[in-house]
């Protein structure tokens, strides 16, 4: 230090006076500049001397008439002293702060709003887990089954009035549904019809029939492969992309606004997109079963087995009916697909997050009552053989 230089006095500074007071002195400027020196050991001095238990009854005595001007660092530093105080459940007065930093220090209060005691969470118990779990499934369930309703009459009401459908949102809904899944559908058509034949053959090919591995891969697309691999890709694509769009309406409160202004939003959003569905899932179910088919005749032509051959075999096994079980199927498929995603969107909360959770539930619950549709149509198959 340079001759003629006294040190610089500290903003604040604590005195302990004896176990049961303290004195805290204030002067100068009071801004994070200032305080980041003393703040720290301040405050680990006062909660040592809190510590202490020689005292039951400690008081703070804060001295702030030499505060020359404070913003809000300071108060924050007030209100951090004031808190371990309170929190120690000790005595703090501050009789001389001026009139002008009242108001600053005042619209913080009560304090302690400002240190939320933290949440314990209680694990709760399997039987508990379990109850709720299956509460919500039931919800869930009645909320399905209310909402099939509704798009089941909205349904009978658009074939009463094709005019008052729209049917601007139906064709872009059948573009996104139907048009643009092509691609996606007809490469996985063709890898299913790829491998069924080659696993098929290696076993067939030990009983000398390789020739009829191409009719029954034929029968079992046209009946179960074609229209399930259609409806999961429709799941993964068109339902949870129902569920987003809507469900970014929701959030915007878009829908609300249909309601406010006497729309149905089961007509107004839905019921263009449930048919989008019923048309385009029968199409890209045929697309899909042609290209498999196709797959398997030429996967088979390199186990000497002529198109031919594979065309007359396929006309044999493959009936009339296996064609229209396989359509039928699939449009039972469409209109679950589209009627989950619809309504996923329309279950959204609040937040992004909602959309993103909104269109993964309508794939996990497309996927799973596809099977369960499946798995019905299968029951009935069996006991009427169509």
């Amino acid at each position: 230090m340079n001759a003629g230089q006294t040190p610089q006095t500290p903003p604040a500074v604590l005195t302990i006076v004896d176990a049961s007071r303290a004195t805290l002195v204030l002067r100068g400027t009071l801004n994070i500049y200032a305080l980041g020196a003393v703040w720290s050991p301040i405050r680990a001095a006062q909660n040592a001397w809190l510590a202490n238990s020689a005292s039951t009854h400690k008081i703070l005595e804060v001295d702030a008439a030499q505060i020359e001007s404070l913003d809000g660092a300071g108060i924050g530093f007030l209100i951090d002293v004031q808190e371990a105080q309170l929190v120690a459940k000790a005595g703090f007065v501050m009789p001389n702060l001026a009139a002008r930093y009242q108001p600053l220090l005042k619209q913080f209060e009560p304090i302690t709003s400002l240190f939320p005691q933290p949440q314990v969470v209680h694990v709760q118990s399997f039987i508990v887990t379990t109850g709720k779990a299956a509460y919500s499934l039931w919800q869930d369930t009645v909320q399905l089954i209310t909402f099939a309703g509704h798009v089941l009459a909205d349904l009978v009401w658009s074939l009463r009035h094709p005019r008052q459908v729209r049917w601007g949102d139906f064709i872009n809904a059948a573009v996104q549904a139907g048009l643009a899944a092509l691609p996606i559908v007809g490469l996985v058509a063709f890898l299913i019809g790829v491998i069924l034949s080659f696993q098929s053959a290696i076993g067939m090919q030990k009983f000398g029939a390789v020739t009829f591995v191409g009719p029954l891969v034929a029968l079992g697309v046209f009946r179960e492969l074609g229209p399930l691999i259609t409806a999961i890709l429709l799941a993964g694509r068109s339902s949870a992309a129902f569920a987003a769009e809507i469900g970014t309406m929701t959030v915007n409160s878009e829908v609300d606004a249909l309601v406010s202004g006497g729309l149905s939003p089961v007509r107004f959003l839905v019921i263009p997109r449930v048919l989008a569905g019923i048309l385009v899932a029968p199409i890209l179910t045929l697309y899909a079963d042609i290209v498999a088919i196709f797959a398997s005749a030429v996967t088979m032509t390199a186990y000497g087995v002529p198109f031919i051959n594979f065309y007359n075999g396929t006309l044999t096994m493959v009936a009339t009916e296996d064609i229209l079980s396989g359509l039928l199927k699939s449009l039972l498929f469409g209109t679950v697909v589209s009627s989950v995603g619809c309504l996923r969107g329309m279950q959204t909360g609040n937040g992004a997050a909602a959309v993103g959770i909104s269109a993964t539930s309508a794939v996990v619950s497309s996927i799973v009552l596809i099977v369960l549709v499946d798995g019905v149509f299968a029951y009935i198959s069996y006991r009427t053989g169509f």
